[in-house]
């Protein structure tokens, strides 16, 4: 990319989403998401069939209800929320949210998942430059992710699903989250970098005052990264490595 990046060893703080930029969780995320949509709008007698397209435009970034209720709507289908305690067979948002998350985590816990290798380098020299890393991600899932891929303990703060949940903050593309997670890591947003694959996630964080927002665009494509508020796009965060050829 000709593009001239930020230099992110000098950053006060960055905020990292995950799936997508971090681990390529997002794939698996996305397989599990097809397989719930194709079974429920089969059933359901819809012609439009889901696709990677309304994977990015409805759900990309999202806390997971969320997405379901906006790729619902968008076939004009509106069924009960229901409750976060609904079983998976249940056919509501939450049923439907919650049938999602058992496919992913089946998943995760099968298949294993491993950073980025152009991610865990980053992470590796803003660590040893001694700057300050969050994760802000839609994920309820995200512990266990960093978890299983060894990078839990490069980051002092995580502000995912679970917590957007308990403390009422609302989904991406609104600025909460990434708010908060300035706010947890010690930083202003003016002089901290968030870092995002997905557009409602770049339109959080630009929403939130972030001086630089990263787009890596691993699907989304540049054109709708930087119109939703990224400064900056990548296809990988080997692009952001100190000495890297821009």
């Amino acid at each position: 990319m000709s593009e001239t990046l930020p230099d992110l060893h000098r950053a006060a703080g960055v905020l990292f989403d995950l799936d997508g930029v971090l681990t390529p969780t997002a794939e698996v995320h996305m397989r599990a998401w097809q397989h719930v949509f194709d079974d429920v709008l089969a059933r359901w007698g819809v012609t439009e069939p889901y696709s990677d397209a309304d994977y990015f435009a409805y759900v990309d970034g999202k806390k997971r209800y969320d997405g379901v209720a906006s790729m619902l709507r968008s076939r004009n289908i509106e069924i009960p929320w229901g409750e976060v305690t609904d079983p998976p067979q249940a056919e509501t948002v939450c049923g439907i949210g919650n049938r999602k998350n058992a496919a992913f985590a089946a998943a995760l816990r099968s298949e294993g998942i491993a950073p980025f290798p152009g991610s865990l380098a980053l992470l590796e020299q803003l660590r040893a430059a001694g700057v300050p890393m969050g994760v802000v991600s839609s994920s309820k899932n995200a512990q266990e992710v960093l978890g299983s891929a060894g990078i839990r303990d490069f980051f002092t703060v995580v502000v995912d699903g679970v917590v957007a949940e308990r403390d009422h903050l609302a989904s991406k593309p609104a600025p909460d989250m990434f708010a908060e997670g300035a706010r947890m890591l010690g930083v202003e947003p003016s002089v901290a970098v968030a870092v995002e694959d997905a557009v409602a996630g770049v339109a959080s964080a630009a929403a939130a005052g972030y001086a630089v927002v990263v787009g890596v665009d691993r699907g989304a494509g540049p054109q709708a990264l930087r119109a939703a508020g990224a400064t900056g796009i990548v296809d990988d965060l080997s692009r952001l490595l100190a000495g890297a050829s821009h």
